[in-house]
């Protein structure tokens, strides 16, 4: 990994992090340019800071109600000057409500840099499907 980019990264991601494990809607859309993309798990696509925040706040209020997530970055690299491309993975824990369990996730990020902070341009979530149990099927796709 390129050190200066990992490092630009690990604290963009941390700031993510620490939102979520706080609960606060508004702290995770701070690290979002004002113009981001935000594609979640299920696919739906938010535009917009203020958009990506509102949804964060509304998911903490509901079904991620005192659930925690840890990410971790498994690469970054300058795409060039300004540019930096991002894959994370989060391993997220909710308590309970219908999304009670453990999952896991894989990110795409691109941060951007204004000359003084660094941003989230873009930010697609993949839900990572759990592996089946030995000897059940495979599930079918639909």
């Amino acid at each position: 990994m390129d050190a200066a980019a990992e490092e630009i990264a690990r604290a963009v991601v941390r700031r993510l992090e620490d939102a979520w494990n706080a609960g606060d809607g508004e702290a995770f859309g701070e690290p979002f340019a004002e113009d981001a993309d935000f594609v979640d798990f299920r696919g739906t696509h938010h535009r917009g800071r203020q958009a990506i925040a509102a949804g964060h706040r509304g998911i903490f209020e509901s079904v991620y109600r005192g659930s925690r997530i840890a990410y971790e970055v498994q690469q970054a690299r300058s795409l060039r000057e300004g540019v930096i491309l991002v894959h994370s993975t989060a391993a997220l824990s909710a308590p309970a409500g219908p999304l009670a369990g453990e999952h896991r996730a894989t990110q795409s990020l691109v941060l951007v840099s204004d000359g003084a902070a660094w941003q989230i341009a873009s930010f697609h979530n993949t839900l990572v499907a759990p592996l089946p149990r030995p000897g059940t099927p495979p599930a079918t796709q639909p």
